[in-house]
């Protein structure tokens, strides 16, 4: 029997069957451009070629690996431990300048605090390392007692935010000022 012969058996085997009821039929079109098609073509390339294209290209085995695996950075592990260990040197922080000052002169008790705990969320915010805070010697305080030092040195306790802290030199504003280091995460 050769090829022929099973043609026409299969065609003949095709007629005695009865009709079949026909499935549902789509009223879309039969070849209507996909989204992707009408983008290429919209450019000037028909999706073929844009598929052709994307078969040529080989991907780098290098390429693929570290898309797998991911990559670490060394330097950059190694500039951030360098940055913990200079930061956590006390005689290093001390002689660094603050990034940000504040002057709490002239306000009351409860206006320098409010205008702190905002100075110290921007500071915070803006990974900051060093503040000043500039509040005055008490000298001109109505009462016998200065109000905004001992203010200052609450606010900096309380506040977890906060870390060591101390007076600058005489040239910088002695005991009417006090610099406050900023740790990287609130203490627990």
């Amino acid at each position: 029997m050769d090829f022929g012969d099973i043609l026409n058996q299969w065609e003949g085997g095709q007629k005695k069957q009865p009709a079949k009821k026909q499935a549902q039929v789509s009223h879309k079109k039969a070849n209507a451009p996909t989204k992707e098609e009408k983008e290429a073509s919209r450019q000037g390339y028909s999706w073929e070629q844009i598929m052709e294209q994307d078969r040529k290209k080989q991907m780098n085995p290098m390429d693929i690996w570290l898309n797998r695996h991911g990559t670490v950075d060394k330097d950059k592990i190694t500039e951030e431990a360098e940055r913990k260990e200079k930061f956590s040197n006390i005689d290093y922080l001390r002689s660094m300048k603050p990034e940000a000052t504040i002057d709490l002169h002239q306000l009351t008790r409860e206006e320098a605090w409010a205008k702190l705990k905002n100075f110290v969320d921007d500071c915070y915010r803006r990974n900051f390392k060093k503040i000043m805070i500039i509040h005055g010697k008490g000298i001109h305080s109505a009462s016998s007692d200065p109000v905004l030092g001992p203010m200052v040195r609450m606010f900096i306790e309380t506040d977890k935010r906060l870390g060591t802290s101390g007076h600058p030199d005489r040239n910088h504003g002695g005991n009417g000022a006090t610099w406050v280091i900023i740790r990287d995460e609130p203490k627990k």
